[in-house]
This record gives C-alpha cells, sequence and structure tokens, in this order.
C-alpha cells in the first residue's frame, strides 16, 4: 500500500455500473445486497470466501464463493430462499475445494428479517470441512454445531470486508464489526436535506450520536475519526449526489459513500480532511489486514 492518498472523486468506481442504475430506478429494492468477505482456512490454504445477501421482491438469496487461488474459476454455492418455498428453508449442499470437501448446512425456517438482506436472528449458515466449522453465520450456534458434527476451527476466520447497498428516504441502518474484539454495533445514518435549515447529516453508534455533519451542501465530502469501545475509527462520507441530485429521479443520481475503517490512521479524535486512503478497500484480494465497511446509501422519494 502506497502512503499516497487520492480525492474522494477517485472512489466513483466503486457505484454500480451506469446500466444498473436505471434498473434501479425501476426496482430499488432488486438491488439490496450485502456482501461480506472472510479470510479462511480450507484444503490447507487461507481463501478468500465471499458472502453475499440479496433481497428481491420474491424472497432472499444467499451466494457463496470460495476462492481458488490457482484457477480463474471459483467454488460457488446459491440458495435461493423464496418465501413461498417453505422446505428450501433448511438444507445442505456440498461441494470440493482441491479435492477435500466441503458442507454448507443452513436453517432459516424461523429466521426473522427486517429492512436488510441479511437475516437479524433466528438462523444459521455452517461452512463445514476436515471435521472444523471454517464459517459460521447467525445466532443459533449450538444447533449448527449439533447438526454439523463438527467442531470450532483451531483458526477461527476473519471478517476483513463488508459491502452493502440499502434504499430509504432518510434513515439508513446497518451493522458491523467495530470496536475492541470487534464486536458487532449498530450504526444509523440520518438526514435532514430540506426545510428551512441547511442540510445536516447524522452517524449514531449504538444510539449515540458520534458524528453530526452541519451546512451538508458545503461538506458532502469528508471524514472524521470516532471512538467506538475506546478504538479509533474512521468515518469517510461522499454523499455529492444526494446533494445535487435530478428532481426528476426518483432514486438519487448516485447514492451517498460512506466507509467505516478501524486501524492506525494516525489522526486525532475529531479532525478532517476530504480525502481517502490510497487502497480503496473494494479489493478483496489485497487481503487488508484491518476491517473495513463500505456502505452505499441510495435515497428515494
Amino acid at each position: 500500500m502506497r502512503n499516497s492518498q487520492i480525492s474522494m472523486a477517485q472512489l466513483r468506481p466503486m457505484n454500480p455500473r451506469r446500466e444498473d442504475q436505471k434498473e434501479a430506478e425501476e426496482s430499488a429494492t432488486d438491488q439490496s445486497y450485502v456482501t461480506c468477505i472472510h479470510l479462511a482456512k480450507i484444503a490447507d490454504l487461507l481463501r478468500t470466501i465471499t458472502i453475499t445477501w440479496s433481497k428481491s421482491l420474491i424472497g432472499h438469496a444467499l451466494s457463496i464463493v470460495v476462492e481458488n487461488p490457482s484457477e480463474d474459476n471459483h467454488y460457488t454455492c446459491k440458495i435461493d430462499l423464496k418465501t413461498w418455498q417453505f422446505w428450501g428453508k433448511k438444507g445442505l449442499k456440498s461441494f470440493n475445494v482441491d479435492q477435500e470437501r466441503v458442507d454448507v448446512y443452513w436453517d432459516f425456517r424461523a429466521a426473522k428479517f427486517s429492512s436488510s438482506p441479511e437475516p437479524d436472528s433466528d438462523f444459521y449458515v455452517a461452512l463445514a470441512t476436515g471435521g472444523e466449522v471454517v464459517i459460521l453465520l447467525g445466532d443459533q450456534k449450538s444447533e449448527a454445531f449439533k447438526r454439523t458434527k463438527s467442531r470450532p476451527p483451531v483458526v477461527d476466520a476473519t471478517l476483513v470486508h463488508k459491502k452493502e447497498s440499502v434504499y430509504a428516504k432518510r434513515c439508513f441502518c446497518t451493522r458491523t464489526m467495530l470496536g475492541r474484539g470487534k464486536r458487532e454495533h449498530n450504526i444509523i445514518i440520518e438526514t435532514d436535506l430540506s426545510g428551512p435549515t441547511e442540510p445536516e447529516m447524522w452517524i449514531s453508534v449504538d444510539g449515540i450520536e458520534s458524528v453530526r455533519v452541519m451546512n451538508l451542501n458545503w461538506r458532502f465530502r469528508g471524514n472524521e475519526t470516532v471512538m467506538v469501545d475506546n478504538v479509533a475509527v474512521e468515518v469517510f462520507w461522499d454523499v455529492h449526489d444526494w446533494m445535487f441530485n435530478d428532481d426528476s429521479s426518483s432514486v438519487a443520481a448516485g447514492p451517498g459513500v460512506f466507509i467505516f475503517k478501524q486501524g492506525n490512521g494516525g489522526k486525532g479524535e475529531g479532525e478532517e480532511d476530504n480525502s481517502l486512503p490510497q487502497k480503496s478497500c473494494d479489493d478483496s484480494q489485497s487481503r487488508p489486514p484491518e476491517f473495513c465497511h463500505v456502505f452505499y446509501a441510495w435515497k428515494t422519494e
């Protein structure tokens, strides 16, 4: 990673492709997704495992991709959770990774969903191989270990990157792994872009306001450092497309982009500038050592 920095404007390639934006205007829900990238050991190699939750009008879907460093093709498992297919909400799929069998177990029969593509509770997804559960998602952990008949891994998987796209009018909610022990925290981004006062934006962590940006029409790009569990977390934002939107469209020309990055940024609490780190955390192959969460917030009418 070079020490130089790039401007917020250079983050634009991270946005969905231009041809996808027309589809987003027609059906915003179809574009909602959450992608998490983990590092886990499978078949004697540390591999990138990409897990994507998506949400459409007919239900939810889950895609799991295991990296194959020696080949262009990767190992993929897809699970469709159609709302009317109860029997598909519990299952098992298997595939081989370098001659080693990987089993994917899931149970969504009691899963609770909200506006996010990710389930909120009462579910599990387990990747088991070599007698170990290398990745375990959800809160039904004991049920998952009992069903897979496997033990926890010797080396835990590491979540290094999260990226999601969410549609809302003025309040955006997400969950992210930050702070000491990297436990999950609730993040809420609220905006007030119309009315008699200057446009403003608030970012709260676990119900506590951490960032407040006033005069948003002048400060639509920037960053601040906040403390989460006494650990420094850099928060970057770029809401240019919120502020300078084509009023003829029901969806903003582009999303507001937020990055939550935990690491040694070298800035004191509250310091601010208008730049981003040179390494955009959108590159899973770079395997960044610190966790990074990229959040696309699409405003709707």
